[in-house]
């Protein structure tokens, strides 16, 4: 593959955040309640798949790359000269995912692995670093139209904490991996050797559903496309406890946000103390000089000193 040139940035778009409603005795008369995500989801993915069935990728670039391909992905309508391509819906993968607010929920969420890199690959609480182009998926009212338009970009490698990412881009990148080999180079740019590029196509439900960033161009209840190429993934330690953040996931469903061994609604892997005893989780686990890390558990009673409050 083509090496990639770029200074890595930081960044904090594409956060995802759960608000919170709370009773006002001064409701507006205006205001409208949030869509129930069940019934939603049925419909975000009837637009998801409408989009699909009806747009391809430059798949024949990435077959026989020409000079300077830059393997970014780009998507047009099948109709016209393009009306023999092959339609996306017949070449991406998918998956069953949570919805992160109502219990029960589910969505199949659709990704297109172009190249799933060769390098390490992400666990749903780590750091990436990715390029990407986001995109909100529109329909014509009255029409079949279906297209989409471009909300957010950087063709700047810029780092993300996994899980500040909007939920359906977490998912995916999960299933690619980074590059092989990181070059820096004597300007201080970085150079990327057989890395993953992909997009994703999620419902609203894994996106923003009514809650866009302030300012963005996103309408309520709209369908997301994230294309990326992923570059690198950092183990991740939120609250720098000692303890990797996928080793944080008790119930090991593969959601950071659900694990909360105290109580105290903050979960573990924001938690520096994880049982609330007074005592930090870092002071209650060893690490050897390798990184290797040991639970003691000094009452004997199968369960960690760190997450244990009685120990």
């Amino acid at each position: 593959m083509k090496k990639i040139y770029a200074v890595v940035a930081f960044a904090a778009l594409i956060l995802f955040s759960f608000n919170s409603c709370k009773k006002d005795d001064a409701i507006d008369d205006n205001f409208i309640p949030a869509r129930d995500r069940g019934p939603e989801a049925i419909v975000s993915t009837g637009i998801v798949e409408r989009y699909l069935e009806t747009h391809f990728y430059n798949y024949e670039e990435f077959e026989n790359p020409p000079a300077n391909f830059d393997f970014r992905i780009k998507f047009d309508t099948i109709a016209g000269d393009n009306a023999d391509k092959t339609p996306l819906m017949e070449q991406v993968s998918s998956k069953t995912v949570k919805d992160r607010v109502t219990e029960g929920v589910e969505y199949t969420l659709y990704y297109l692995n172009v190249i799933e890199g060769e390098g390490n690959s992400p666990r749903f609480p780590d750091i990436g670093t990715i390029s990407y182009e986001g995109r909100f998926i529109n329909e014509e009212p009255g029409t079949v139209n279906v297209y989409s338009d471009v909300f957010d970009s950087s063709v700047v490698p810029v780092r993300f904490d996994l899980t500040q990412i909007v939920n359906g881009l977490q998912d995916a990148l999960t299933e690619f991996s980074g590059a092989t080999n990181i070059i820096t180079n004597p300007d201080g740019t970085l150079s990327f050797e057989n890395y993953g590029v992909g997009a994703v196509f999620m419902q609203s439900g894994l996106g923003y559903y009514v809650n866009p960033p302030p300012g963005s161009s996103i309408p309520i209840y709209s369908q997301l496309i994230f294309t990326f190429q992923l570059y690198e993934a950092e183990e991740g330690d939120q609250d720098d406890d000692g303890v990797p953040s996928f080793m944080e996931d008790r119930n090991g469903n593969g959601l950071e946000e659900d694990d909360d061994t105290d109580g105290d609604l903050v979960p573990n892997y924001l938690d520096a103390d994880d049982d609330n005893d007074g005592r930090p989780t870092s002071e209650e686990i060893e690490i050897d000089e390798d990184g290797n890390i040991t639970f003691p558990d000094s009452d004997g009673d199968g369960i960690p000193d760190y997450l244990d409050a009685d120990s």
